[in-house]
């Protein structure tokens, strides 16, 4: 009979977790470059760049299984551009965030202007569409 091994005495047990994420494909060890989430309410795989921080619902890919991602029948793939460098805002996104900014503000300068008895509904911009969590405004006629 085989002589039976025991634990290695030199071991030291840790909870360091290697940081870098790697690919959810069983048996693959690459490291991952992309995100996949499944939105099942549209039948759609989204496949973009690799989240900021792993969740349990999305899965981390590397470059190969990326590359070679196909959904099930009926499903659309829905490939996000996986610019290299850090993403650039556009000046759409500099506007909304410039409105969203403005329109957190507004409460208080209403509330000040008006005492917060008027409910100060004739200067607001209108909603005429939504998209996600942003909203698109129409301004008030001047």
């Amino acid at each position: 009979m085989g002589s039976r091994r025991g634990p290695l005495k030199s071991a030291v047990p840790s909870n360091i977790v290697s940081p870098v994420r790697r690919c959810s494909r069983t048996a693959c060890g690459r490291p991952a470059v992309a995100t996949l989430t499944y939105v099942y309410a549209d039948s759609t795989a989204v496949l973009g760049p690799l989240a900021t921080y792993a969740e349990p619902h999305c899965y981390d890919l590397c470059a190969e299984h990326s590359e070679r991602l196909t959904a099930p029948r009926g499903w659309e793939v829905v490939r996000l551009s996986d610019a290299s460098g850090p993403a650039r805002p556009s000046g759409d996104d500099l506007e909304a965030l410039a409105n969203a900014v403005r329109e957190a503000a507004r409460p208080q300068e209403r509330a000040a202007q008006s005492g917060g008895k008027n409910g100060g509904r004739n200067g607001d911009p209108v909603e005429v569409g939504r998209r996600g969590h942003l909203r698109v405004l129409r301004s008030p006629e001047s």
